[in-house]
């Protein structure tokens, strides 16, 4: 079985493109140029989007041979040990995650310019704070980084902070450890990084000019696909990763293979990727260590496995169709 699980891995970790959860705004310089509605709902993208929602559905039958939160011993054991400081990464790795952006003279990603004066102070602040291990300190540094990413969503828009709302799961954490809300914390951790994910790959639809620029600019191989189809399928990968996060699907095999794509896009991308993602790779590690959200996945409410092949297929059609018109309606 569990050599089974490792071939699928494997399998998984090539077919997935290395740029499919790359933020295309970090590579390119080229102006975003909203693409017309009909050009990007061509038969390509229909055809794609109903393999994706087939592919999907046949996951309920997968899923027990596939799901690591039943074996190996070792495996349960090393996370039962961990996962007492899952809080603790989240803190301190928020601290490393401010001070690597602002000796990159950013904040929350590489394109966004760090303050300025006061709220500029704040981020030094926060820091410090983040380091001081106790609960009042960490909630502060919560409520300041909620006011940063405030000011940062007014100065840049919420179109475009869309992509970085996971920043908002992890200052709910710091806001709610051991409170009354803290059974909720890795619920919404799950819920802000799979809407952050679809976010992103929604972009690669609607401003295909920056993926293509992207992709082509930075040698990224596409395995004799055209840049632009290439694109389109990078999207709905990615957009197919943050729905199963959301619905609580495979949680912990698919951090680990986002992981090891996150890791090997460094080399195409260097030091801009480690700084971008970093903060991703904490949530990652942190779906790892705990493989299950607070919920019931909602799969599980349907008995039959018609029903929940029916819903995943659906739902899935659905999420696609609605974040691409708030997008685009956004654009």
């Amino acid at each position: 079985m569990l050599k089974q699980k490792v071939i699928f891995l494997i399998v998984l970790f090539t077919l997935l493109p290395v740029s499919a959860s790359a933020h295309v705004k970090w590579f390119t310089e080229i102006e975003a140029e909203r693409a017309a509605i009909e050009t990007i709902i061509s038969p390509f993208f229909v055809i794609t989007a109903l393999i994706c929602a087939t592919l999907l559905a046949m996951l309920p039958q997968l899923i027990p041979r596939f799901q690591l939160d039943h074996d190996p011993e070792k495996v349960v054991k090393w996370v039962s040990v961990v996962q007492p400081y899952t809080f603790f990464i989240i803190q301190y790795g928020l601290a490393v995650t401010l001070v690597m952006q602002v000796l990159t003279h950013g904040l929350f990603a590489p394109e966004l310019i760090a303050p300025e004066g006061i709220l500029g102070w704040l981020v030094y602040v926060t820091i410090v704070l983040l380091l001081i291990p106790h609960r009042f300190t960490a909630r502060t540094a919560g409520v300041l980084l909620l006011v940063q990413f405030a000011f940062t969503t007014y100065a840049h828009s919420f179109l475009h902070m869309m992509d970085y709302v996971f920043y908002l799961g992890m200052i709910f954490m710091l806001l709610f450890h051991k409170t009354k809300l803290m059974p909720f914390n890795l619920g919404i951790l799950y819920l802000t990084t799979g809407v952050s994910l679809c976010w992103v790959a929604v972009e690669k639809w609607v401003y295909p000019g920056m993926s293509v620029s992207a992709i082509v600019n930075n040698d990224v191989p596409t395995f004799g696909i055209m840049p632009d189809t290439f694109a389109v399928m990078a999207g709905f990968i990615e957009f197919m990763v943050g729905y199963l996060l959301i619905v609580g699907i495979l949680n912990r095999i698919l951090s680990l293979v986002l992981t090891m794509i996150f890791i090997s896009t460094t080399m195409l991308f260097g030091w801009l990727e480690i700084v971008g993602h970093f903060p991703i790779h904490l949530i990652l590690f942190i779906f790892i260590i705990e493989g299950k959200s607070f919920y019931k996945p909602p799969i599980e409410h349907h008995s039959t496995r018609v029903g929940r092949m029916a819903f995943i297929f659906s739902n899935f059609l659905f999420a696609v169709a609605f974040l691409l018109l708030i997008y685009y309606r956004l654009a």
